[in-house]
């Protein structure tokens, strides 16, 4: 042991094989596993099942690091069964035969056989398919693990026979733990714990991120207890956790949508910076900010698509970090907004009717008549040019097909400029409604006479 208290380790050795730090710290039993204590603590029901050396097939759910590899080994362990480990990134028929006849291999030895497919949704369904025949007659058992939604990604089949267990990120008692486990694998006494934090901050909830973080800032220090400097050393160039196209994308995107729509600039801010920070394009955040202002303000405050619009264009034009700015500034514009969402139900309503109704004719009054053939056919005929109007309203106008007449399908709200817009449509409304009665009452004494 050296003068520093470090007891140096072949980590720091160029002689030795080199084997990660995130590897030799893997636990050798549950009762060693950080974190996801929902599944494998001890009253967890998965646990209870395992200690009483019963197991059955399951799906691992979760981010990546947080222990779904090693939790497989553990189950195989605790239940003395013989573990078997293919990735679906690597493997092919080959492998999969393989893995079979060594199951069947240990099933004949009288013994249990476990076989763990890593990134599972990588497999087609064709592939995954193939495994049920096993899983039913119980040539092995199934464990899964996937960083990707299994009820978008898995089988039905496959998922009707395994249990869905989802894992979460670590926390930042759970990372401390692994740091201070680390060091004292190699001997390092670590007095100040604010590096740690530092490490355990910067690791987004990663166990296997954290350690290699540990491991970079011990290498670049000799192995000598670790400083604030030293942590920031290998903290310079790290990202969170974003894997666009996954879910930890459409995760945060729904966050910052849903904190637009709540009202709350704090939140939508954090989940902008948030996504920015894990290497978003932000011209697909612009893009969405466009779709909010019209989801989700509409009419309520039209200046909130143009604003949009504009930050989107100066990103464009701009790029980073100004452009990024005026991102934010639309952001907080819109969480601050009045909400509106009349015009997009609006919207949606009138798809749905067209869908599902027959293709009405337009209307001959709404017509263009730029023919003699046309015009003497009725096209354009008792047609009134609303500016000729009173107020420039021609009340009781139809603009409707015949069949769909008085069908509504903008509601505005009480809530921004639609108050005033609803206010007017009423009054609108009104007029039609007179007219209706005035060309009616006209009828009527027509009849008389």
């Amino acid at each position: 042991m050296s003068s520093t208290g470090v007891m140096h380790s072949d980590l720091f050795s160029t002689k030795s094989p080199y084997e990660p730090l995130a590897s030799r710290l893997r636990p050798a039993s549950l009762n060693e596993y950080v974190g996801q204590r929902h599944i494998v603590g001890v009253d967890a029901p998965l646990r209870k099942a395992l200690d009483a050396g019963e197991i059955h097939s399951l799906i691992l759910w979760g981010p990546p690091g947080v222990g779904k590899t090693t939790l497989a080994r553990l189950i195989a362990g605790h239940v003395d069964a013989v573990f078997l480990s293919i990735s679906a990134v690597m493997a092919g028929v080959k492998e999969i035969r393989e893995a079979v006849e060594r199951a069947r291999q240990a099933r004949a030895e009288g013994r249990k056989a476990l076989l763990f497919i890593d990134e599972v949704h990588r497999f087609n369904k064709s592939q995954q398919d193939a495994f049920l025949p096993y899983v039913e007659d119980g040539t092995f058992i199934f464990v899964g693990a996937t960083t990707e939604n299994p009820s978008f990604e898995l089988n039905n089949a496959l998922l009707s026979r395994a249990q869905v267990y989802v894992l979460r990120s670590l926390n930042e008692d759970d990372l401390l733990s692994v740091l201070r486990r680390g060091l004292d694998s190699l001997g390092v006494r670590q007095e100040d714990e604010g590096p740690l934090h530092l490490l355990a901050g910067a690791s987004d909830g990663d166990a296997r991120r954290c350690i290699n973080l540990l491991e970079q800032a011990l290498q670049l220090n000799s192995g000598t207890p670790l400083t604030e400097e030293d942590a920031r050393a290998v903290l310079v160039s790290s990202f969170r956790r974003f894997d666009k196209g996954g879910d930890a994308f459409y995760d945060q995107i729904s966050a910052l949508h849903k904190s637009v729509r709540g009202s709350d600039p704090d939140g939508a801010l954090y989940w902008f910076c948030r996504m920015l920070d894990g290497g978003c394009d932000p011209l697909y955040i612009a893009r969405r900010l466009v779709r909010m202002a019209s989801e989700d303000i509409g009419n309520a405050d039209p200046r909130a698509l143009t604003l949009c619009t504009s930050a989107w264009e100066t990103q464009e034009r701009l790029g980073s970090p100004e452009g990024e700015l005026t991102l934010a500034q639309a952001v907080v514009y819109l969480a601050s907004a009045p909400k509106s969402n009349a015009v997009y139900t609006a919207y949606k309503a009138a798809r749905k009717l067209v869908q599902s109704t027959p293709g009405y004719e337009v209307p001959l009054h709404l017509r263009n008549a730029p023919t003699k053939l046309m015009a003497s056919l009725d096209y354009g005929a008792e047609y009134r040019y609303a500016h000729d109007e009173p107020g420039a309203f021609a009340a009781g106008e139809v603009y409707l097909p015949e069949a769909l007449k008085g069908t509504r399908f903008y509601h505005p709200t009480e809530r921004g400029l639609e108050q005033k817009i609803g206010a007017k449509l009423e009054h609108y409304r009104g007029l039609n409604e007179a007219s209706s009665l005035q060309r009616y009452s006209g009828s009527a004494e027509d009849e008389d006479l």
